[in-house]
């Protein structure tokens, strides 16, 4: 009994660490390429397993084939990703990379944001920035000019100048990326919204209307900033009541939590 209960031990602290593995690996590549792939070969191992199970011959030799010439296929492919993965292995980030490190770049990515959105409301330059949460915004994204840059307060800003190919339309972010500029957003067909409000401000509080994004406003004439949100809109907001809603609601929820075995039920212990 001794040696079984051994076994069993052996057998769970192993199953432990290969799930660990798994899962830090499913974060290296979370928001890459490889996501894709991963989808892939989903799809090839399934098509295999269907071809041994019903015995088909000859589509199990064809997914034999694909098997075998896709795993030189995927280290030609995807080589940056297979050597930015090998990179963290060696500094140590695949498995500790801390939530300290988390709330670094997010702080820096607010920042940023805020830098940008005082610098546009100092100077009067209109500007719409949208940022993406759980509702998709792809068509949105579609119409206008894809990006897929990282955050900067000095990109945002030049990409308002007036007079330039992209200052009439709004920005849309993902987490850390800017997908895309010059986006066309629903204006709010709301009645009761104040005549003042000019055609920014309706499209904000539009796309709040039909999802749970976030959206920020510069006033051209006043400077003022304004935040939509589930159809309402807070004009004249303060940087202090902007940035607490920007960490409240934006922050992932998935990394500022801890280890992951301390997320379930709520902010971990300490």
């Amino acid at each position: 009994m001794g040696i079984l209960d051994g076994l069993q031990i052996t057998d769970m602290i192993d199953i432990l660490i290969v799930s660990y593995i798994i899962y830090r690996l499913i974060l290296v590549v979370k928001g890459t390429r490889a996501v894709q792939l991963l989808k892939g070969i989903m799809v090839v191992m399934i098509t295999w397993a269907v071809s041994v199970w019903f015995n088909l011959d000859t589509l199990k030799w064809l997914m034999n084939q694909m098997i075998t010439v896709g795993v030189l296929a995927v280290i030609i492919i995807f080589q940056p990703e297979l050597r930015r993965a090998l990179e963290q292995l060696g500094r140590g980030k695949i498995f500790l990379r801390t939530v300290s490190e988390d709330d670094q770049e997010f702080n820096q990515r607010i920042g940023e944001i805020i830098k940008a959105i005082n610098y546009l409301a100092r100077k009067k330059i209109g500007a719409l920035l949208v940022f993406e949460r759980n509702t998709g915004l792809t068509d949105y994204v579609e119409s206008g000019i894809s990006l897929q840059a990282q955050i900067t307060s000095e990109l945002l800003i030049n990409m308002f100048i007036p007079n330039t190919p992209l200052h009439d339309g709004a920005v849309i972010m993902k987490q850390n990326t800017i997908m895309a500029g010059g986006c066309y957003l629903p204006l709010s067909e709301n009645p009761f919204i104040s005549k003042e409000l000019g055609t920014r401000h309706r499209a904000a509080i539009g796309l709040s209307e039909v999802s749970d994004a976030i959206c920020i406003v510069v006033s051209e004439e006043t400077g003022q900033i304004s935040l939509a949100m589930n159809g309402q809109v807070v004009r004249d907001i303060t940087e202090e009541s902007l940035i607490s809603k920007l960490f409240t609601d934006l922050r992932p929820q998935s990394k500022d939590r801890g280890p992951f075995w301390r997320r379930k039920g709520g902010q971990a212990n300490g």
